[in-house]
């Protein structure tokens, strides 16, 4: 390949929950894109990503990439044999809670691409709960071969340092998704507030099913209602994972229904499936109230006002990296204590944006690290 002054080519396999269209996972895959084609840029390096996805005809068309089943055995050999490396991430792929299917995968992927020689990069994972002690091997192992480990937070560290990966060879950075920028054309639009004389604020709700018993949603509905009746607000339901999520909403707004305070009105949004265009969605919005990370890491990037429910805890470890508690969790959320942090939001927007603006501009810069070691390590250790 290419030295000197010539631009030279990497192919590089992404593995992670893509092709999904779960609007975080779908950011998380958009973000890194971006960062590994402007950090190629600035290197000399042009980046040929391979994406494994469950739907590889929409993911091509979504992202312009080449992309092939995830789990296709002979897909996903060729692709690895004639890849220069592997990146695994980002999002929380190395966990049990879901399945305990998703640990083997992920680290079968990183293990065969490590057995074909090609190096392997974490990028910005994050990692756990593993419930299961016959995981910890599994996930030691490959990231102890790995060129290259970056986590989203402090938690995810420790957990690999406490089952043998060496501290010094995990970097903590951000969640990708903090350097996703809005669709081209749209930031001059989204500038201006959509907080109007005339109109009511804007607040979006992301919320997803957790409990079984619905006493979660139950809860959200509750608190909206008890907002709406101390200001006008105009609600917009944000599905971030389709169907569930749309499900999720339509129970809530079934709640709300002849409840809201005088003046204030909800609705559900439909953004489609482009994660630019979710987050074009949030930047409208005068306040955030939201269960997924992503809405509420789409919000910080925006610098929109938010309020997080716990249902997980990456939701508090990215609230804290912000300096802010989560407002609730699934199993608990007071309804009047909602509406005074809510109403105080929306009454001192600037105030929220100030004390947190430092703490978020860190974030996003930090968030390109990943994909500038990434190409540079792949440049340095092709080129020799």
């Amino acid at each position: 390949m290419g030295t000197g002054n010539q631009t030279q080519i990497r192919r590089i396999v992404i593995s992670g929950y893509y092709g999904f269209r779960n609007s975080g996972d779908e950011a998380v895959l958009r973000s890194i894109l971006l960062a590994l084609d402007e950090q190629g840029k600035a290197q000399g390096v042009q980046v040929q990503p391979i994406v494994l996805s469950a739907d590889p005809a929409w993911t091509s068309r979504m992202y312009g990439v080449e992309s092939v089943r995830r789990m296709h055995p002979g897909d996903l050999w060729n692709a690895l044999r004639r890849s220069d490396g592997l990146i695994s991430g980002g999002g929380s792929l190395l966990q049990d809670a879901t399945s305990a299917k998703t640990i083997p995968y992920y680290t079968g992927v990183m293990k065969l691409a490590q057995l074909l020689g090609k190096p392997t990069f974490a990028y910005s994972q994050g990692i756990g709960p593993v419930n299961r002690r016959w995981m910890d091997p599994l996930i030691r192992g490959v990231m102890k071969r790995s060129a290259y480990v970056s986590v989203r937070d402090a938690e995810s560290a420790a957990l690999l340092a406490r089952i043998g990966v060496p501290s010094d060879r995990i970097e903590v950075v951000p969640d990708p998704v903090m350097g996703l920028p809005l669709p081209a054309g749209a930031a001059a639009a989204a500038s201006v507030s959509a907080l109007r004389a005339d109109e009511p604020p804007l607040v979006g709700v992301s919320l997803r099913r957790w409990r079984s018993d619905g006493a979660d949603l139950a809860r959200a509905a509750e608190a909206l209602v008890a907002l709406s009746k101390r200001m006008p607000v105009r609600l917009r339901f944000l599905p971030f994972h389709t169907p569930s999520d749309r499900g999720a909403s339509e129970q809530v707004l079934e709640r709300l229904s002849g409840r809201l305070g005088v003046g204030s009105s909800a609705e559900l949004a439909a953004p489609g499936d482009d994660p630019q265009q979710m987050l074009l969605e949030v930047s409208r919005c005068d306040a955030l109230f939201g269960m997924r990370l992503h809405a509420l890491i789409y919000a910080a990037g925006q610098m929109v006002p938010m309020l997080g429910l716990s249902y997980d805890p990456k939701i508090d470890q990215f609230l804290h990296r912000l300096g802010i508690q989560a407002i609730g969790t699934t199993d608990r959320l007071d309804a009047e204590a909602f509406a005074d942090a809510a109403s105080a939001l929306l009454v001192n927007r600037a105030g929220w944006q100030a004390e947190h603006k430092p703490a978020i501009d860190l974030l996003k810069q930090q968030s390109q690290k990943p994909a500038q070691q990434i190409v540079q390590l792949l440049r340095h250790t092709l080129s020799r």
